[in-house]
């Protein structure tokens, strides 16, 4: 069935670029957060959002930006979840950011169930155009972007970090797998790639084979007693990262277990404020 131009072009989805925001909650003091916004509109997909938190007070300059990528092993996950770890916290991870001067972007993406790798990362890069679309009217550098993420969401920012074109200044991993070539039948890791998975495509998911001496600098942090993730996949990451003569810190947490199960809330927060201060090394 062919449509005329003009119904065509009324069926279409809406532009995010151009959609109005929408109104703006006071989670918490000191911060403003536009819930759900729409980033991209895909065939035969729910639309994809964000959540973007931001400073109350106005900032003198565009603000930096942490991209924050939730984890779920790629099969589930919300996008404003910080891991068990952080939920807890009043002001939560994304609030306190917000307040020491950065805007946070918290976005959906398709998961495994939805699409099979590279989707996800298309996903992240689209939002990360959206955002530089959409810069100026937001008061944000997109110049000055840090990547964050747990677990499955670590691997994402990872890749994204390293994605050309993205010029990510920094990226910040949790206990996230890096190599995916060696996925058994079954795992997650294999369902991320599909059915149609071959070697080439399990390299290009994996983040120790993307690197190279453009890589912006890493911050990484695996527990000493991941069950799930092998601290060996985070010690891979930072050898390769080595290798090419990027600047990257591995800090190995002892005790902890994936999710930081079994940590300290000291250490717990120890790992965040790791975080944001390599968050403001890099975005200065």
């Amino acid at each position: 069935m062919t449509l005329p131009a003009a119904l065509a072009a009324a069926l279409a989805p809406p532009d995010p670029a151009t959609l109005p925001l929408p109104p703006e909650a006071r989670p918490a003091e000191g911060v403003r957060l536009l819930r759900a916004v729409p980033y991209a509109v895909r065939d035969g997909s729910r639309p994809l959002e964000l959540d973007l938190w931001l400073p109350d007070e106005p900032a003198d300059r565009p603000l930096p930006v942490v991209v924050f990528v939730h984890g779920g092993a790629w099969l589930t996950g919300l996008r404003d979840d910080p891991g068990p770890g952080l939920r807890a916290w009043r002001p939560g991870p994304f609030a306190r950011l917000a307040r020491a001067g950065f805007a946070v972007a918290c976005p959906d993406y398709r998961l495994s169930g939805e699409a099979a790798f590279p989707a996800q990362l298309d996903d992240l890069t689209g939002m990360v155009g959206w955002l530089r679309l959409r810069a100026a009217e937001l008061g944000l550098d997109a110049g000055r972007i840090v990547t964050w993420g747990e677990s499955a969401g670590g691997h994402l920012a990872a890749l994204l970090a390293l994605e050309p074109g993205t010029a990510v200044r920094g990226c910040v991993v949790w206990y996230a797998p890096a190599d995916l070539t060696a996925a058994p039948p079954g795992s997650p890791e294999a369902l991320l790639l599909g059915a149609d998975a071959t070697p080439a495509l399990a390299r290009a998911a994996s983040p120790v084979a993307r690197v190279t001496p453009d890589a912006p600098p890493f911050l990484i942090l695996h527990g000493a007693d991941d069950s799930v993730v092998p601290h060996a996949q985070g010690e891979a990451l930072a050898a390769a990262l080595r290798a090419a003569g990027t600047e990257v810190t591995f800090r190995s947490v002892p005790g902890a277990d994936h999710l930081w199960v079994g940590a300290a809330d000291d250490t717990v927060g120890e790992c965040f404020t790791a975080t944001l201060e390599f968050a403001r090394a890099h975005c200065g």
